[in-house]
């Protein structure tokens, strides 16, 4: 195999989104790029939108990687966003139309320090209704942007740690976040702008991290400029189980393997981080089954034994 086609190959590729793009836009961008390079077409998807204002990591998720998007949103994802004090608009960014406008004259950091407190740790959200929810089978922004009336229930999300950077107040405000997968930094804003009485929206986001991978620093290559994740890369805050090849054959078989050694993770979530298997209406954390260099499948326990969660039609 050419290292181009390694390189648009099967795995988590790391991906700068510019703003402007859509997440979506990026998936068929890679499809186009297999075409181009006359590759084996595979099944692409991305690892959680960022909407089109915003820009950072993406992750696509090609070939059997597609499989692994649930193991993605228990885990932790930073940002740093641009709040604008004094409107509050429908969208919660700068492209939405205005429905709350208020006095911006007494904002000060102890305020904003206060409000944002009250943000941490589990609540619950109402998602914007110009979110990628569903609503009725149709996302929610398609009805939104056709003028329908809705109202999306609450969902349960974790914000773990917030901190204020900058200030330019009364004007803008300047924020770094860590939070679970789910979670909409826009609500964030149009929390913490009626907690103060004087509505906001964000001007800017930029997703810096999710788990141990970082933004790529060059994003003027996304997806040739490094190699996919794969083998032990590959979801490194899940337990590991080694398997021989005859036991990782079996597993894909769908038959049980002694529980053997399982190893923890190498890459630590933040202290007090609940994890995969630890929030609300999770099931238990899957188990990496590995071998020779290979992620051959994901694992769940039964009793002393282990069996198939995922499989990964012969491995990444």
């Amino acid at each position: 195999m050419s290292e181009v086609a390694a390189r648009l190959g099967p795995g988590v590729h790391l991906v700068h989104k510019p703003p402007g793009e859509t997440s979506f836009s990026l998936v068929r961008a890679f499809q186009a790029a297999l075409r181009d390079q006359q590759l084996e077409p595979l099944p692409v998807a991305h690892g959680g939108a960022l909407d089109p204002f915003a820009e950072g990591l993406l992750l696509i998720l090609a070939g059997p990687a597609t499989k692994l998007m649930e193991e993605l949103h228990p885990i932790p994802k930073s940002y740093e966003a641009v709040l604008s004090w004094g409107l509050e608009t429908d969208t919660g960014d700068a492209g939405g139309k205005p429905v709350l406008r208020g006095e911006t004259a007494s904002i000060s950091p102890q305020l904003l320090e206060t409000a944002l407190e009250k943000q941490l740790g589990w609540h619950d959200q109402v998602p914007p209704n110009t979110s990628n929810k569903r609503v009725e089978g149709e996302r929610a922004w398609q009805r939104a942007h056709r003028g329908e009336s809705f109202a999306l229930p609450p969902s349960r999300v974790y914000l773990h740690e917030a901190k204020f950077t900058a200030h330019e107040l009364p004007r803008t405000s300047t924020l770094q976040l860590t939070c679970r997968g789910g979670y909409y930094v826009r609500a964030l804003a149009r929390e913490l702008g009626r907690e103060i009485g004087a509505g906001a929206h964000l001007t800017a986001l930029r997703r810096t991290q999710i788990g141990p991978w970082l933004d790529p620093a060059d994003p003027s290559n996304p997806w040739l400029s490094k190699l996919p994740k794969t083998g032990p890369e590959l979801l490194p805050w899940l337990r590991r189980r080694d398997l021989t090849p005859a036991e990782a054959n079996a597993v894909e078989l769908k038959r049980e393997v002694r529980r053997g050694t399982i190893t923890p993770g190498n890459f630590a979530l933040p202290n007090g981080f609940p994890g995969p298997g630890a929030g609300p209406g999770d099931r238990p954390a899957a188990i990496r089954g590995l071998c020779e260099g290979k992620l051959r499948a994901l694992l769940r326990e039964r009793g002393d034994a282990l069996v198939l969660h995922t499989d990964l039609d012969g491995g990444l």
